[in-house]
């Protein structure tokens, strides 16, 4: 007898570095549920947390992400002290992870939205984030016990040389970018999963969050859309960047604002040339193949752009 079930995922191998210990997803225990967020850092992660706390939470005033939807394979702190803290929420969980789907604990029961975002942008984002970062930044994730390989340094001074260093070296000095995108690419079409673009949510907002509450089950009151709608924009992830960065943003120079920064997409387009650019599309294509390196660039929603 043929079985009509999907081929669901299944972990192969574990990852870690200065950030990741991926084996908690071993001995983290599922509930049917359980929200995961996945991206390649710097992708519109917060945003999706905020997006999809506000569902849960029908627009509330208050959500405190950081808090709430904990990034479980990161090592600071370790395992020990985030599982039970997990285990030990009552409200639906939603949980976020950088993690490429082999090396996850796949869920047939939990739904997983995967964010987007051309990694250009990505780098640029990257950037802020990781040279505004402070001496306790570096602290927490170089002195972590137990972490493996080489530890994080602070970048260049030149964000073109950066660009260059994560693009020759497949993401460096985090962790490899093409294989995140092709292992969600790769699941998008099982029931559970939805993929989102960054340059959508920017081009259509409401559009794109009535996907995810559809993919969530989550029924919203008709009166609690303007709440949820004006609480994920970015004008009031920016007023109220305490309570989207981590540990109130004490980690980066200029704290909360900080990482919570810009937004926006294109601001590579002052800097690279037009072969630096094509290079990487070059590479985008082989790594991905050209559908899913066009999504990439595009999204589904490509004549809506906006680049800021």
């Amino acid at each position: 007898m043929t079985s009509n079930a999907p081929p669901w995922p299944r972990k192969t191998r574990e990852l870690h570095n200065h950030h990741f210990d991926s084996t908690i997803s071993n001995d983290f225990r599922f509930r049917p549920d359980d929200i995961v967020i996945g991206t390649y850092a710097k992708s519109g992660t917060t945003w999706m947390q905020q997006i999809v706390g506000q569902l849960i939470f029908a627009g509330a005033e208050d959500v405190n992400v950081p808090e709430l939807s904990p990034w479980l394979d990161l090592r600071v702190p370790p395992k020990e002290e985030t599982l039970p803290a997990v285990e030990a929420q009552t409200h639906r969980r939603f949980l976020k992870t950088h993690l490429p789907v082999d090396a996850l604990v796949f869920s047939p029961e939990a739904k997983y939205i995967y964010v987007g975002r051309d990694g250009r942008d990505v780098v640029w984002s990257m950037y802020n984030h990781h040279a505004r970062a402070n001496v306790e930044w570096y602290r927490a994730l170089n002195e972590a016990p137990g972490r493996v390989g080489e530890a994080i340094a602070p970048p260049p001074a030149s964000i073109r040389q950066y660009f260059h260093d994560w693009l020759d070296r497949d993401g460096h000095p985090f962790w490899p970018f093409w294989e995140n995108i092709r292992s969600w690419w790769e699941v998008r079409n099982l029931p559970n999963v939805l993929l989102v673009h960054y340059a959508d949510l920017k081009a259509d907002m409401p559009g794109e969050i009535a996907r995810i509450a559809e993919l969530l089950g989550t029924a919203v009151e008709p009166g609690r859309w303007p709440a949820i709608l004006d609480h994920c924009s970015f004008d009031y992830m920016k007023r109220n960047a305490a309570r989207s960065a981590p540990l109130g943003g004490i980690l980066w120079d200029g704290g909360a604002e900080t990482f919570i920064y810009k937004g926006t997409n294109g601001r590579w387009r002052d800097v690279l040339s037009a072969d630096e650019s094509e290079e990487y599309e070059r590479m985008a294509n082989e790594a991905l193949g050209y559908e899913a390196a066009y999504w990439l660039a595009n999204g589904m929603r490509a004549d809506r752009r906006q680049v800021a």
